[in-house]
């Protein structure tokens, strides 16, 4: 296993731990575990670069660690009541929006693999930030609620913006537009890399 690819799985198996802390009221911990995994995303991504240690197994073992780290944070600090429930709900279900129209062209012989947009590479930034101000928040007893409050409408706004912008790029591919897509030789479409959509 190479440096890269064991850093990611670290990433992953924190998961759990760091929704724990959250569960447990330990927001503290829980933000430097967010931070922690924040930096080690950075990190593998460079020394993989770096040092040409890239794999395929990394290239889908990264954004997988990224998605249920996001994933799990929301869900985590929804059920804490630390964020809206409705933005819970809108985050995963865009997320399983996403899955379910990969799966579906793949059921019908039109395999699809999108590239990341600017919108939701946004909206990865904003989820982001909210989670460490939720959390820096309760942990630091800094009072940012207005701050709070704006990164949640504006995560919300993102979460169904990047939604929108994945749909129309799955119905243009269904209908034979390659514009959003990578293709490969074979006529298939293929990730650049192991960035998240």
């Amino acid at each position: 296993m190479t440096l890269p690819n064991f850093i990611t799985l670290a990433r992953l198996i924190a998961v759990p731990f760091f929704v724990w802390l959250v569960i447990d009221e330990r927001p503290a911990t829980a933000f430097w575990v967010f931070l922690a995994a924040g930096l080690s995303d950075a990190a593998d991504g460079y020394i993989a670069r770096r040092y040409d240690l890239g794999s395929e197994i990394g290239a889908y073992l990264d954004p997988i660690a990224d998605k249920a780290l996001l994933v799990a944070a929301f869900v985590s600090l929804g059920v804490a009541g630390l964020i809206p429930s409705w933005l819970v709900i809108a985050a995963v279900a865009r997320d399983l929006l996403i899955i379910g129209a990969v799966v579906f062209s793949w059921m019908l012989d039109q395999p699809v693999a999108m590239r990341p947009l600017f919108v939701s590479k946004a909206n990865t930034l904003m989820q982001i930030t909210l989670v460490c101000v939720v959390l820096g928040q309760r942990a630091f007893g800094v009072s940012v609620d207005i701050l709070e409050g704006l990164l949640v409408w504006a995560t919300g706004a993102l979460t169904l913006a990047s939604a929108g912008a994945y749909l129309i790029t799955w119905l243009r591919h269904m209908s034979g537009d390659q514009t959003n897509v990578i293709p490969r030789a074979d006529g298939n479409a293929k990730r650049s890399g192991g960035e998240e959509p």
